[in-house]
């Protein structure tokens, strides 16, 4: 299993068996990444909700490479009118692709209409998803959110996530603190610091996350990549 990150909140995932998903593609106009869209090949992609620094280039992507779009019920449908496939799904629902990998949609605490059109359009609500891979181990993309009880009693006590990348860049989203809490409430072994340092206004200390994460959980370990940076895991 291999997790790139590429900027913001956009990371590729290789899982187990090969299967490319590709998660809030904000590419081209991302200042913090430079992978050339063209190059991104993915097999699904996940989308958290309709903002453009999370929408980013998914037309183009899904055009170029046939990736099937997973999004909210409304965001697919949007997507599906542009001629491309998409699966809309909702909170709590889950749905295997190839049968390799279980993606389930849950909740997310942010807004969510679609920002990017000449007027801002019904892209239903803010979601994060959990990636279960073919071996069973579980990736957490909390997508644009602020602290709330279920990422302790849903996440944490159900789900049980091994990897979970969580946004810490404050003003849009919850900032270090709260992101720390998050850490210890999904149990996850590893945590992913994202939506930081793209901009000025959500510039963050990572090392300051990472105490902050070590005072907080028993065992959770903070890796901070770099734009470009991948985790590789057999």
């Amino acid at each position: 299993m291999k997790i790139e990150y590429l900027g913001h909140a956009a990371f590729k995932i290789i899982s187990e068996e090969g299967l490319n998903i590709l998660i809030d593609p904000f590419i081209s106009s991302n200042p913090s990444c430079s992978t050339p869209v063209e190059l991104l090949k993915p097999d699904v992609i996940l989308v958290t909700h309709g903002h453009m620094d999370h929408f980013g280039d998914t037309l183009e992507i899904a055009n170029n490479s046939g990736a099937t779009v997973i999004a909210t019920h409304e965001l697919a449908n949007f997507v599906e009118k542009q001629g491309l496939n998409a699966i809309g799904m909702n909170i709590g629902g889950s749905i295997s692709v190839n049968n390799l990998v279980n993606i389930t949609m849950v909740d997310a605490r942010h807004t969510a209409a679609i920002d990017f059109t000449e007027e801002l359009e019904e892209g239903g609500v803010a979601v994060g998803f959990i990636i279960t891979l073919e071996s069973g181990k579980k990736i957490y993309h909390a997508g644009d959110t602020g602290l709330f009880g279920d990422m302790k009693m849903v996440i944490g006590d159900i789900y049980k996530p091994d990897i979970a990348i969580l946004p810490i860049g404050d003003k849009f989203t919850m900032g270090i603190e709260d992101a720390a809490i998050a850490a210890a409430w999904t149990q996850a072994r590893i945590v992913i610091p994202m939506h930081y340092n793209t901009f000025p206004e959500i510039e963050q200390d990572t090392d300051l996350f990472a105490r902050l994460v070590e005072d907080e959980s028993i065992g959770t370990f903070t890796l901070a990549l770099q734009p470009g940076e991948e985790y590789v895991e057999d």
